[in-house]
């Protein structure tokens, strides 16, 4: 391992070993607490009953708190393709960062470096499909908002970790807050759920509040410019070109 991690054991995981093939995701979360430490304290509390495998903190060290081998309590309520409640399926990794709730900045660099060495080294251990790095909001979208926009999607992906799209800023730009026909819309949402998005939600909401939290979860991962719950020409095209690249 080129990297160093600190052991800071959670009691809070599965007490059962699962297999190495079983791993097929990696998951990122922020903390979304006003102080690191607290954050780190819940994440370590068994009355809390969550739990990561990994803390990145603002310094960019990076804490142990479940081995890879047992399930973490990180996903909750959660689905992507076929795979449900991801616990089982998946490696969380929180980063430290106060949220949305929370006077929500920037990712530290030195935080970025870490998730980066981090990353590589588990989806070389594991055989982790870069389109399998997601966000906490892509597999619960109704409930979360982590990592959020801030968080560089598409820095990371030019190191294949997770993905991103292929058009330029100039048509992006062109083609944001155009309107969409009804047509059009069944058409992105129908690209949303082949490339892995749930069609239902995790809560008792209606179809359109449901729909609405989808859509800002795709524009959290791959439209941050403008978080609105709309659908535009931009994200039309952006889902086409997600499917064409990595479906």
């Amino acid at each position: 391992m080129a990297f160093k991690t600190t052991l800071n054991y959670s009691p809070n995981f599965n007490s059962f070993k699962r297999g190495k093939k079983s791993i097929k995701f990696i998951i990122f979360h922020y903390t979304g607490m006003k102080k690191e430490s607290s954050a780190i304290n819940r994440l370590t509390n068994i009355q809390s009953m969550v739990s990561s495998h990994y803390v990145i903190k603002k310094s960019g060290e990076i804490l142990t708190l479940v081995p890879d081998a047992y399930v973490s309590w990180h996903a909750g309520n959660s689905s992507w393709k076929e795979y449900k409640n991801l616990n089982e399926n998946s490696i969380g990794i929180e980063i430290t960062n106060p949220g949305h709730n929370f006077n929500y900045r920037e990712y530290s660099k030195k935080q970025i470096i870490s998730l980066m060495k981090l990353s590589k080294f588990l989806i070389k251990k594991y055989n982790i499909n870069q389109k399998n790095i997601l966000g906490h909001s892509d597999i619960s979208p109704d409930r979360k908002k982590d990592p959020g926009e801030r968080f560089p999607w598409k820095y990371l992906a030019k190191t294949k970790i997770g993905v991103w799209h292929t058009i330029t800023n100039q048509i992006l730009i062109k083609n944001r807050t155009i309107k969409v026909s009804k047509k059009e819309e069944k058409y992105f949402l129908n690209n949303l759920y082949k490339f892995g998005y749930s069609k239902k939600g995790s809560r008792k909401l209606s179809k359109d509040k449901y729909l609405t939290f989808l859509i800002k979860a795709f524009q959290r991962r791959f439209r941050q410019e403008l978080i609105n719950g709309l659908i535009d020409r931009e994200c039309l095209f952006i889902s086409q070109n997600l499917l064409k690249n990595f479906i």
